[in-house]
């Protein structure tokens, strides 16, 4: 390996360049470990999305089509409309964007968000 590992025999350097990757990986670990779809399917969904036009033939863009077949799968299985994600992202992004700096960002800082509040 060209990589310093650490004594484990695990990668020291970060397997996420952004906190995101690793929570929408998360949500497909969590959803997968649910029965919600099964690995096949995933992998089926990712490699899709890494085909089709466009896509970095390095790989640059990797994380975006994993978000992109994760969210793929949530509308297939009906979990929630495109227009339900395309809602929430929105939301995140307006509340990311209101969010003060070193704050945790909160759906309930966007003022136009109208879905469930956060526990």
């Amino acid at each position: 390996m060209n990589r310093p590992e650490l004594a484990s025999g695990l990668p020291a350097d970060p397997v996420f360049a952004e906190a995101w990757q690793a929570e929408a990986f998360a949500m497909t670990l969590a959803l997968h470990e649910r029965g919600v779809f099964t690995w096949p399917e995933w992998a089926a969904a990712l490699s899709a999305r890494l085909k089709s036009p466009g896509a970095a033939a390095r790989g640059e863009d990797y994380y975006q089509y994993s978000l992109a077949a994760l969210e793929d799968l949530v509308t297939a299985k009906t979990l929630g409309s495109r227009s339900e994600l395309d809602e929430l992202a929105n939301a995140w992004r307006r509340a990311a964007h209101a969010t003060p700096h070193g704050k945790p960002i909160r759906l309930e800082h966007d003022p136009l968000y109208r879905g469930h509040p956060e526990p």
